[in-house]
């Protein structure tokens, strides 16, 4: 009894807050289990509702119930037009809909900021619930008490009209079977946006209700994400007691075990979340990569119709090229150098730079440079393994702290950092691998999101390696080689950085197109019938997943000597979202293209955004969005192989056994 009184009031605390995040989880939930879209843009919604709220409030009734109605009515038009952002991605995956959502969220948090401001808004609450109550011998705010009652009365109401009403079955339905939906004469596509528009009043009506609580400010919409698809893990997506019995147990491990278990809290909630995703990979079976159709964006279209176009127009007499003899002839004559020209121009603007610009944008160049090797890792996982990772910052992390910590110990010849770090890397990720690798899809994302919180929560709780939120700076310089001097000047850093990244790229696309690369690739594109012929896939992916480790160790190795300074926001989530829009920017299987994403990220986070100060994350969104519905295919999709007509295809037999060409 003495122990339940000593906690009391962070215990109720706990389910006060876990309550508020059940009714965003909630909106969550629906917008992922039932209209399929994984939103990263659903702590915006929430913003959106705290803002208003708290501008609405002021200390009435009336301010309460007005700022309630229009918060839950900005959030809802925000919600609707998610879904005719989200349709033209249908087809394209979850992947395509988490980088949109994330831009949006980014641009959308930097309007509320430049509207309402950067600091945290006062809310204001009437003065009947601005008071306290006696709660057995302890005083306790009489809103939170309140509020639990309404979350209560919310999830009730929430679970009568899906499993109970006409609307809840067409919400069903449109899950399940969209087809059937349609063919009772319901519209699907109202549906959807009806469901997203829910999702969102959701949310809005929880960042009203729960400004006093969680205030909004910066950090608000991703403090709420996080914790949001959490408890959507832990509850499932089938039912909204599961999913309410989770979020009340994040909100106790985030008050109640704080007090508890002050030194274990941070790690219980991304642990327990990691430890349910890799618990139920293991009951099913790895899902097959599915091979989409044609995308329907405009710029697909526009591409295939040039193309088209330039095969069918009028042909010439071409004059025969010249007839070059041996083996020389023979490459020029196949595709072998148009793969090198990319590469060799790729290497005279490398060393032609320091030459071409001031001393801010070089060191802005070299950290493109490490951020690209971190890109190049996540292609190798995502374009060639199929794994979609939200999380190769952790080994990024890994080799960035080695080298501090090497250097910091009087280990300052680059080669030896970039080996040992590199090996950190390898072997943090030989121990995260086994969780990671047998799961696809969606799952993987958040598997690896769960290990780069988890790699975050350590950053900041183990001080004496890492310097906690404070980062670490003031350790030797780097020497390019033994008995050389300390690296300074922006420009032999460049230089440094640069043969680094060359050498690491060449070893990755070397091993990318030996025949170890040809069996990655297959595993991604035909693993059911890789394992039926008696390959190891799980063991490929594994040695993927490790080699793909080392190599984000050596970007982390270059970012710590590039910068001379560490802090746990270089090796954050955000990172890894860049990394993985850098990807997609250069086309998922394009090992240079994700180095010029890398490129066109930091110049806009840094160079571009330092003539508008204050908008960078703007930018960023902006960056984000255009990527995602312009470039389908990335950088490398925009190429158009012009002055060869395809060959024909080969005759395909179908099931009735017709012909077809």
């Amino acid at each position: 009894m003495d122990l339940l009184d000593a906690h009391l009031v962070p215990a109720v605390d706990g389910v006060a807050y876990g309550l508020l995040l059940f009714v965003v989880a909630a909106g969550l939930s629906l917008a992922f289990g039932t209209a399929g879209v994984l939103n990263l843009s659903h702590g915006m919604l929430y913003a959106i509702g705290a803002y208003t709220g708290a501008e609405l409030s002021d200390g009435t009734w009336g301010g309460l119930v007005l700022g309630l109605a229009a918060g839950t009515a900005a959030a809802a038009l925000a919600g609707a037009g998610l879904s005719a952002a989200t349709v033209p991605l249908a087809r394209r995956g979850h992947l395509a809909q988490a980088l949109l959502t994330f831009g949006i969220a980014l641009a959308g948090g930097d309007l509320l900021i430049q509207f309402f401001g950067a600091d945290e808004l006062p809310v204001r609450v009437p003065g009947a619930l601005d008071s306290s109550v006696h709660l057995l011998g302890h005083r306790y705010p009489a809103y939170r008490l309140c509020f639990i009652a309404m979350a209560v009365v919310l999830a009730a109401f929430g679970t009568w009209v899906l499993t109970r009403t006409r609307v809840g079955a067409a919400v069903r339905a449109s899950a399940d079977d969209p087809q059937m939906l349609a063919a009772t004469g319901h519209n699907p596509r109202a549906v959807h946006t009806g469901v997203l528009a829910a999702a969102g009043a959701l949310a809005g009506a929880a960042g009203v209700l729960g400004a006093p609580i969680i205030g909004p400010g910066p950090g608000t919409s991703e403090n709420v994400l996080m914790l949001s698809l959490v408890v959507v893990v832990l509850g499932g997506l089938r039912s909204l007691w599961a999913t309410f019995a989770a979020a009340v147990a994040v909100g106790e491990v985030q008050t109640l075990g704080v007090s508890v278990l002050p030194d274990l809290a941070p790690y219980l909630l991304f642990a327990a979340m990691a430890a349910v995703l890799v618990f139920r990979s293991r009951f099913t079976e790895p899902e097959a990569h599915e091979e989409r159709g044609p995308s329907s964006d405009p710029v697909s279209r526009l591409r295939r119709l040039l193309a088209a176009r330039w095969e069918n127009r009028p042909r010439t007499a071409e004059a025969p090229a010249p007839a070059v003899p041996g083996r020389l002839g023979a490459w020029l004559h196949s595709a072998g150098w148009r793969q090198a020209v990319p590469l060799l121009v790729l290497l005279a603007v490398l060393f032609a730079l320091p030459g071409m610009l001031d001393s801010y944008s070089i060191s802005l160049a070299g950290s493109a440079l490490a951020l690209g090797l971190l890109a190049v890792s996540v292609t190798v996982l995502t374009g060639y393994a199929g794994l979609p990772t939200l999380g190769q910052t952790a080994p990024f992390a890994v080799g960035a702290y080695a080298t501090a910590n090497l250097a910091d110990a009087g280990w300052t010849v680059g080669p030896v950092q970039i080996v040992l770090s590199a090996l950190a890397a390898a072997v943090f990720s030989a121990v995260t691998g086994p969780a990671v690798i047998r799961a696809r899809g969606t799952t993987v994302l958040m598997i690896t999101l769960a290990v780069g919180e988890l790699t975050s929560a350590v950053i900041n709780q183990v001080k004496s390696l890492t310097g906690g939120a404070d980062g670490l700076v003031g350790f030797p310089a780097t020497r390019a080689l033994w008995g050389g001097e300390g690296m300074t000047e922006e420009r032999e850093l460049y230089v440094y950085a640069a043969v680094v990244a060359v050498v690491a790229v060449a070893l990755t696309l070397l091993v990318l197109r030996s025949p170890a690369g040809k069996l990655l690739t297959g595993t991604r594109g035909a693993e059911a019938r890789m394992r039926a012929s008696g390959h190891p896939v799980g063991r490929y992916l594994l040695v993927a997943h490790i080699c793909a480790g080392a190599l984000a160790g050596v970007g982390g190795s270059l970012m710590v000597t590039v910068q001379q300074y560490l802090s746990p926001a270089d090796v954050g989530f955000e990172i890894a979202a860049f990394a993985l829009l850098a990807v997609v920017i250069g086309g998922t299987t394009s090992v240079i293209g994700a180095l010029l994403g890398a490129g066109l990220i930091v110049f806009t986070r840094d160079w571009v955004a330092g003539s508008w100060p204050g908008h960078g994350p703007l930018l960023l969104g902006a960056l984000f969005i255009a990527a995602v519905y312009l470039l389908p295919r990335g950088l490398a999709g925009l190429r158009i192989v012009v002055g060869r007509r395809p060959a024909p295809a080969a005759p395909t037999v179908s099931p009735a056994g017709k012909v077809s060409p």
